[in-house]
């Protein structure tokens, strides 16, 4: 059974936590729960989809983190710990070298859509061609 699912535009995702991972990340993820936003495609990443967060401090350093996210993968960027980018989340569904206008960032992995990722890259390129969707992350 899922630990997370993830409705995007009216579309649902099962998703698992990376809690050996990324154990500090998954906590604080966890308080958040169910977490409502706004999804938008990237500018520099390549194929994903990211929630700007702003100053939000998540209050985690980094673990189990990439720059090269595979599609499926979710990671957190805590932008706190760089002056390079804001407190973020994105959502890799296809080839991702994250990064942002200041250059290659990284973030932790901490949950994982194992399954359905053709419909996943199906979703998030509407939201490079239609524009934002709202996401919701609720407990599995």
């Amino acid at each position: 059974m899922a630990d997370i699912t993830i409705d995007i535009g009216g579309e649902l995702f099962s998703a698992f936590f990376e809690e050996e991972a990324a154990p500090k990340t998954v906590a604080r993820f966890r308080t958040m729960l169910p977490y409502k936003d706004r999804i938008i495609h990237v500018r520099w990443s390549g194929e994903a989809c990211w929630i700007p967060m702003g100053e939000r401090d998540l209050g985690v350093g980094f673990e189990n983190a990439t720059s090269y996210p595979a599609p499926g993968q979710i990671i957190v960027h805590p932008g706190h710990v760089t002056n390079q980018s804001e407190t973020e989340i994105l959502v890799a569904y296809g080839p991702c070298c994250f990064a942002s206008k200041a250059g290659q960032l990284s973030g932790n992995h901490f949950l994982t859509i194992r399954h359905d990722l053709d419909r996943l890259a199906k979703v998030c390129r509407s939201v490079l061609w239609d524009g934002a969707k709202n996401i919701t992350f609720q407990a599995g």
